[in-house]
C-alpha cells in the first residue's frame, strides 16, 4: 500500500538475499524487521551463544534461548515470525576468505558487530565484492548508523570514517560499557529501514552521511562523509 514501494518493491525484497553479521542488540531488531518485511533469504552469522546478560537488549532471544547458539535461537524466532522466508545460519567465526564468499552472494550486508576489527574486515569484504554496507553501532546512550554504497564508484567506505588506530584505542562494546536497551533497537531498526531502501531504490539512503543519536538528550545529528583520498582500504 506504500506508493513508494508498491508490488514491484515487495517483489524485490522477496527475491533479495541479506547478510546480517552479528546477532546481538543491533542484529536482533534489524533481523526481525527484515523478516517481517518479507526479505526472501536472510543469512545470519554469529559464533557466540546466548547469555542471560544479553537479554536486556537482544530481543530476538529469550530465557529459553540461554546456552543456545545465537544464530539458532534467532532462526527459531524469525521462523515463528515469518515461516515463508529462507533463513541460513553460520555458527562459526568467519575469516576474510569465508566472509568474502558470503558477501559475494548477498544483495546487501548489515554490520551489526561490536568491534572495530570485525567492522574493518566486513568493510574490506564489501569493497572487494562491491556490495552495499549498512553499518550501525551503539554504546551507553549513543548510537550511529550509515550506509556505504560500495557497489557504486566514488563513495566513502567505513575506513574513511575510522582508521586502523581506532582498533587499539577503542573499547566500545555494550558488554564493556553498558547500553540503554532501546538505543540498539533504534539503530537496528534504522539499519533495517536503510536496507529496504537500498534493495528497492526507494528514497535517499544514508550514503555519504553519518546519522548520530544522543539518546540522553534525544538529539539527532547528520554529518557529511567524504571519501578519504588517503584511505588504505578503498583508495588504490
Amino acid at each position: 500500500m506504500l506508493n513508494e514501494l508498491e508490488y514491484e518493491g515487495q517483489q524485490r525484497l522477496l527475491h533479495s538475499r541479506v547478510l546480517i553479521l552479528g546477532m546481538g542488540g543491533l542484529g536482533s531488531s534489524a533481523a526481525m524487521y527484515l523478516a517481517s518485511s518479507g526479505i526472501g533469504h536472510i543469512v545470519i552469522s554469529d559464533f557466540d551463544t546466548v547469555d542471560i546478560s544479553n537479554l536486556q537488549r537482544q530481543i530476538i532471544h529469550s530465557e529459553s534461548s540461554i546456552g543456545k547458539h545465537k544464530t539458532n535461537s534467532a532462526k527459531e524466532a524469525l521462523s515463528r515470525l515469518n515461516s515463508t522466508i529462507q533463513i541460513t545460519t553460520i555458527n562459526t567465526k568467519l575469516d576474510l576468505n569465508a566472509l568474502q564468499k558470503e558477501v559475494s552472494k548477498a544483495d546487501a550486508v548489515l554490520d551489526a558487530t561490536d568491534n572495530f576489527s570485525s567492522r574493518f574486515m566486513i568493510n574490506q569484504a564489501c569493497i572487494h565484492e562491491k556490495k552495499p554496507l549498512i553499518s550501525g553501532a551503539a554504546t551507553r546512550l549513543k548510537g550511529q548508523v550509515s550506509v556505504f554504497r560500495l557497489d557504486q564508484a566514488g563513495n566513502p567506505c567505513y575506513q574513511c570514517l575510522y582508521d586502523n588506530e581506532d582498533i587499539e584505542s577503542a573499547h566500545n562494546g555494550c558488554a564493556q560499557n553498558g547500553v540503554l536497551a532501546p538505543v540498539v533497537g533504534i539503530i537496528g531498526s534504522i539499519q533495517a529501514t536503510e536496507t529496504i531502501k537500498v534493495l528497492t531504490n526507494m528514497g535517499k539512503d544514508l550514503n555519504g552521511r553519518l546519522l548520530t543519536l544522543d539518546a540522553l538528550n534525544m538529539k539527532w545529528k547528520t554529518l557529511k562523509l567524504l571519501k578519504d583520498p588517503l584511505c588504505l582500504a578503498c583508495t588504490h
